[in-house]
């Protein structure tokens, strides 16, 4: 039965308080021109990690050319490439003293290289001003550009994850503008490219899909070479996104964390308010 919008379970509610590690993470992000994606997709877990003093930060503008069924972040006429802002998030993370940064963007269908550049470029800056960081990026598909997806490799982060989001049958609705072969491709590149940077996807539940197709997606994803795996319950941004069909309970979330072990995963978080950049230092450090 589908859940009506901001209708929530006890397990899926949570306290947001301001303290001063967020308003000095706020106020950096302000000063410096930049977007996170804590914000613009409406995390739930924005004020936890900004008091923590870390963020997701998000390139390429904050303005997506795709329009995805789950997703927060506005859909509209691209930004004008921001040639200085891999320099003012090497900056920010400098600053925050950062040992873990993840670095995202919004999709850009109209950029040719679907701005794998200026990823790498956000990389070699923040290896330039904080050698120690060890760096996450979570990028698009590239729309299924090898060359592309190369520059980042050769940018050399210590993880490139790429999100499926969903079990192959649901693509249709939930991921209209993607392709599940092309995003498992982007995956097997970069296991099978000799980089060593480890492979990563992120699993959002809770949109229809039913148990046998998590296991299914789990198995496509360790042939392609993953091996870390996040699953977080999808959480509805607005009423225009499309409906939450069922709470999943969090005894269902360590199942499925035992079964995504036994298949071979590294490092498994699994539970309701996991994000694919939630915590996302612990499966390295």
């Amino acid at each position: 039965m589908k859940e009506g919008f901001g209708q929530k379970p006890d397990w899926l509610r949570k306290t947001w308080k301001t303290d001063e590690e967020t308003r000095e993470v706020e106020d950096l992000v302000r000063e410096l021109g930049l977007n996170t994606v804590c914000r613009e997709a409406s995390c739930p877990n924005y004020t936890e990690c900004f008091g923590r003093g870390t963020a997701t930060f998000m390139i390429l503008g904050a303005v997506c050319t795709r329009n995805c069924g789950f997703c927060g972040v506005t859909h509209s006429a691209p930004e004008p490439l921001d040639s200085g802002e891999p320099g003012r998030v090497a900056e920010a993370v400098k600053r925050l003293g950062l040992k873990y940064v993840v670095i995202t963007s919004v999709t850009r269908d109209d950029l040719d290289d679907g701005g794998a550049e200026h990823f790498a470029k956000t990389v070699r800056e923040i290896r330039r001003l904080s050698p120690e960081t060890v760096i996450e990026t979570l990028i698009p598909d590239f729309g299924g550009s090898g060359p592309a997806l190369d520059l980042v490799i050769e940018a050399a982060p210590d993880v490139i994850s790429h999100n499926m989001e969903t079990v192959r049958e649901l693509y249709g609705q939930v991921r209209p503008e993607a392709d599940y072969e092309r995003s498992l491709q982007v995956i097997r590149h970069i296991a099978d490219s000799g980089s060593g940077i480890k492979a990563k996807s992120g699993l959002m539940v809770g949109v229809g899909e039913t148990n046998g197709q998590v296991s299914e997606l789990m198995d496509d994803l360790r042939k392609a070479g993953c091996g870390i795996l996040t699953i977080g319950q999808y959480l509805r941004p607005s009423e225009k996104n499309i409906p939450v069909i069922k709470y999943i309970e969090p005894a269902v979330f360590d199942q499925w964390a035992d079964e995504a072990r036994r298949k071979g995963f590294e490092f498994v978080a699994s539970a309701p308010f996991v994000r694919s950049s939630y915590h996302a230092d612990e499966a390295i450090l």
